[in-house]
């Protein structure tokens, strides 16, 4: 297959944005991770945290993070169609190149992510999803002042089966979506070989896997009944 200057310019751009976001998962699941008690205060000191921040920089950086899923959604989807529409003209010629589940269907594990974020954010950043269990609604005592209580709106929540089973589905797309992304960033990059591209390729899904265990543990936990609010 052939690819223009500005194809492979767009999966350039696609691989970074998609690693710059799985940078931003690597470090929201650290903070999330305060659910389970390491840091004083828990979520709730977490939360109360990042509101803290100056509101420039919460907008900003939150301008920034849609820009790059904007972005990388954008190229995913030129570059998919680029793909099919090349396929398309090579039904004659015997393919041996070594495709996965994970990596055939890129498109439409992004899409559930997509989906999902959007779920996500209408669940803990807008609280409009069981409003009566918002975390605006229910404040708490932190460090002598009262706060949102992040953790019981997250434990109300998983208590939920389908909240749940969204969840966790939505983790399995994740994990699907980095085990092919990670390795392939290196790929597109010019940064493996034919001896590095299998290690990278354990080290790609080691790294989803780790991040699909992270994330999907506080759902699952909180439905078992072991992390309570």
């Amino acid at each position: 297959m052939q690819f223009t200057s500005s194809s492979i310019g767009r999966k350039i751009l696609m691989a970074i944005t998609g690693q710059a976001m799985v940078l931003f998962a690597v470090v929201h699941l650290l903070g999330n991770s305060s659910i389970f008690g390491w840091l004083n205060g828990g979520i709730n000191a977490y939360a109360e945290h990042l509101h803290s921040l100056p509101l420039p920089i919460i907008i900003g950086f939150r301008l920034a993070l849609l820009a790059l899923v904007c972005v990388h959604i954008w190229f995913g989807i030129q570059l998919t169609l680029e793909n099919r529409d090349a396929r398309t003209k090579q039904y004659a010629v015997k393919s041996t190149q070594k495709t996965t589940f994970a990596s055939e269907n890129m498109i439409w594990t992004g899409s559930l992510i997509a989906l999902f974020i959007v779920y996500h954010l209408a669940h803990f950043t807008f609280q409009v999803v069981n409003p009566e269990t918002a975390a605006l609604k229910n404040l708490v005592p932190l460090h002598n002042e009262m706060v949102p209580n992040v953790l019981g709106m997250v434990v109300a929540g998983f208590k939920n089966f389908f909240i749940t089973f969204i969840y966790a589905g939505a983790m399995v797309a994740l994990f699907l979506h980095l085990s092919h992304g990670i390795q392939s960033f290196f790929q597109t990059m010019g940064w493996s070989n034919d001896r590095s591209q299998p290690i990278i390729i354990r080290l790609g899904t080691l790294v989803a896997l780790g991040l699909f265990l992270g994330y999907v543990i506080i759902p699952l936990t909180v439905f078992a009944g072991i992390l309570k609010g």
